[in-house]
């Protein structure tokens, strides 16, 4: 199946997408993806009339990648949708080849949430079905509050919690400080943060992305064919205040950082995050979560939870369980499902074994078929 690259621009910026041609099959119910009439040729990005499958006509799939990341991620997935369905996977701001507009954090997810549903309405489609990895699920959850009409079935995989990245506890993510700390900008590992900035494509240190994605996006010792592509995909992240990870604040609670208001991981702070509302958006759906249990990145012991690593001895002053246990990760998204589910949504958990961060990734043909049931 042919993949392709294209810009579009929409009312919020240029957005970079892969996007492949519908499967074999033909067009899907207009019921479930919109049916909606040819886009105007002037938003579409200058490319001319919008091919009848982007507006509606058949099934269209939005593939969301998560942080330090890109479309990329996506290039085989996308060519392996069921038939019938067309795939577009764009770049988030600060990521791939999009245009590299600044995050608000005190937005939460917000920002990423509102270029998808301009693009969407850019493209004319008026309801899609999606696949978000990892913090692309937050942008998706958070799309599903603000625009429910736009979101279709929904495919979580690996998705971060509902309360954000560090710095909560219990199934009902109360925050651990006042302020936060644990979570935003300062979390990030500086030496990685300044391999990103200079494409440092070697795996000599554990700190270079190479080695990174190897030890956290999968499972160790995963084999990838497209490891190049891959890693490309990784180092097009976009660094800085504004970007990742984003500036930290002193605090004087453990373990002294704070999240700070711009840039990608302070958006993915519980300060400025919250989509546990997502249980009543009923409308949506359903929803199929997918995850690994080898998963070292989203889990109830995240190797990068600053609770977790401070209950290991990994950060030092670890104020202990009580005033900062590791946040329950998984925990804390079952509990949002369950009451989606009981509010009238339906949602089935599917647990992989053996697989870590990026189950699509990791055993591609168990969740094409994962993805195929999800759509059927």
């Amino acid at each position: 199946m042919e993949i392709i690259e294209r810009d579009v621009t929409t009312a919020r910026g240029r957005v970079h997408v892969r996007q492949s041609a519908p499967g074999g099959a033909g067009p899907a119910d207009p019921a479930r993806t919109g049916g909606a009439g040819p886009a105007d040729p002037a938003r579409t990005g200058g490319a001319g009339p919008a091919d009848p499958a982007e507006v509606g006509h058949l099934g269209t799939v939005v593939l969301v990648h998560g942080n330090c990341s890109s479309s990329a991620f996506f290039h085989h997935l996308l060519g392996r949708l069921p038939d019938g369905w067309r795939g577009l996977a764009p770049d988030l701001r600060g990521f791939g080849d999009s245009e590299p507009l600044p995050v608000d954090a005190t937005r939460g997810m917000r920002d990423f949430s509102d270029d998808l549903a301009a693009l969407l309405d850019t493209l004319g489609i008026t309801r899609a079905a999606f696949v978000a990895h990892s913090a692309g699920a937050g942008a998706v959850m958070q799309l599903a509050i603000d625009r429910p009409d736009l979101v279709g079935p929904v495919l979580l995989e690996a998705p971060m919690s509902p309360y954000g990245f560090g710095g909560t506890a219990g199934p009902e993510g109360r925050p651990c400080w006042p302020d936060f700390a644990g979570s935003g900008g300062g979390t990030a590992n500086p030496e990685f943060v300044a391999a990103l900035a200079a494409g440092e494509r070697g795996a000599a240190r554990a700190s270079s992305p190479l080695s990174v994605f190897r030890s956290l996006y999968v499972v160790p010792g995963t084999a990838l064919e497209d490891e190049d592509l891959l890693l490309d995909s990784v180092l097009s992240t976009r660094t800085g205040e504004h970007h990742y990870p984003g500036p930290a604040v002193p605090s004087a609670n453990w373990p002294g950082t704070a999240p700070g208001t711009t840039g990608m991981n302070n958006a993915l702070s519980p300060r400025y995050f919250d989509v546990s509302a997502f249980a009543g958006a009923v409308g949506v759906g359903p929803v199929t979560w997918v995850r690994g249990d080898a998963d070292a990145i989203v889990s109830d012991t995240s190797l990068l939870d600053i609770g977790h690593l401070g209950a290991m001895g990994a950060v030092p002053g670890w104020p202990g369980e009580e005033a900062y246990p590791a946040q329950p990760m998984v925990t804390q998204t079952r509990a949002v499902l369950d009451r989606y589910a009981a509010a009238g949504g339906a949602y089935e958990e599917i647990v992989l074994p053996g697989v870590g961060h990026s189950p699509h990734l990791e055993d591609p043909n168990r969740f094409a078929e994962i993805l195929a049931r999800a759509l059927a």
